[in-house]
């Protein structure tokens, strides 16, 4: 028998016992801090989205500041199937990612012929464009009012929504594990392997005969699809959808999240999602004027200090901490 090596790239995503902490850090969120679950049900939501920016970001190089499109997309199109009578959630969560991954896979191949600047403008275009198409089409968005009025069936026909807010955490938190393992499977895939080597060098996929725009393409739209997923459960735990999903501050914040956990790491996005929503809530009660700066001492902080972000600053300190 001849011992096949199994590629680094592709062994890196294997699963480790220490990654079942996030989990269960999860479930003891819901068991010592009931009174915190709707602001834990909106960090699982960033999670969510972050995860797919890292996607886009992380592995594929697309530098792209309008992935908020995808978002919004997905809340407004999981709040009008709701109000056209298809109130089932996961369904629902289901199409609207579908409809925002369909619209990326039409956008991508004219986008992702640009890198660079050219294509950080141009998404960044491309964002305000669609926002101010909201506010302006009031009969499809509600406009500044945004959209309300619908409502969801209990989940699988039994859980209903409380004003607890348990179901509303336990749903967002299922999304996450779920697409968080469907995403890990893309990345340690060979398709995964060959979308890093795009970032990496271009020029060198396509001289070994890899269709780089596709690879790309393909990306993207599971990008956008996970995107949407992440704003249709946002719309349907809140039960409202207003312009704000569409805001490039709802890019911002992916970006400060996958920047901040560190990026190309996939676990990144769950580390720096419940850092970064809490210091801004906290800093936002202590003052609603100047909580930026609070953020802004963080990114300088864990940027200047922490190669590859919290993660990699955590790991050079177990790095450290095993040579003494």
């Amino acid at each position: 028998m001849i011992a096949v090596e199994r590629s680094p790239l592709l062994s890196r995503h294997r699963f480790l016992w220490p990654e079942t902490l996030f989990w269960l850090a999860a479930v003891a969120v819901y068991l010592l801090f009931p009174q915190y679950l709707a602001i834990a049900t909106s960090v699982m939501i960033m999670a969510l989205f972050a995860v797919s920016y890292d996607l886009a970001i992380g592995f594929g190089g697309i530098l792209t500041l309008g992935h908020a499109v995808f978002f919004g997309i997905g809340a407004y199109s999981a709040a009008w199937i709701a109000l056209l009578g298809w109130t089932e959630p996961l369904t629902g969560a289901l199409a609207s990612g579908m409809i925002a991954a369909a619209f990326a896979g039409a956008l991508g191949p004219f986008l992702l012929r640009l890198t660079g600047l050219p294509l950080i403008m141009v998404t960044l275009g491309v964002s305000v464009i669609v926002h101010e198409a909201a506010n302006k089409a009031g009969w499809l968005t509600g406009g500044d009012d945004g959209l309300t009025g619908f409502s969801m069936s209990p989940l699988l026909g039994w859980f209903r929504w409380s004003v607890f807010g348990d179901t509303k955490y336990f749903y967002a938190l299922a999304w996450l594990l779920v697409i968080f393992y469907l995403v890990r499977r893309v990345v340690a895939s060979p398709f995964g392997v060959a979308l890093q080597g795009i970032r990496e060098n271009a020029l060198r996929m396509r001289l070994v005969g890899t269709s780089t725009l596709r690879h790309l393409v393909v990306a993207y739209s599971i990008s956008a699809g996970v995107a949407g997923v992440a704003g249709a459960v946002s719309a349907q735990t809140n039960t409202f959808v207003g312009l704000g999903v569409l805001s490039l501050d709802t890019t911002i914040d992916g970006l400060v999240i996958v920047v901040l956990g560190g990026i190309g790491t996939l676990y990144g996005s769950l580390v720096g999602a419940p850092v970064y929503m809490l210091v801004k809530h906290f800093a936002q009660q202590w003052n609603p004027f100047y909580w930026m700066f609070v953020i802004g001492t963080l990114l300088i902080v864990v940027v200047r200090f922490g190669r590859g972000g919290l993660l990699g600053m955590a790991d050079v300190a177990l790095k450290r901490l095993l040579r003494r």
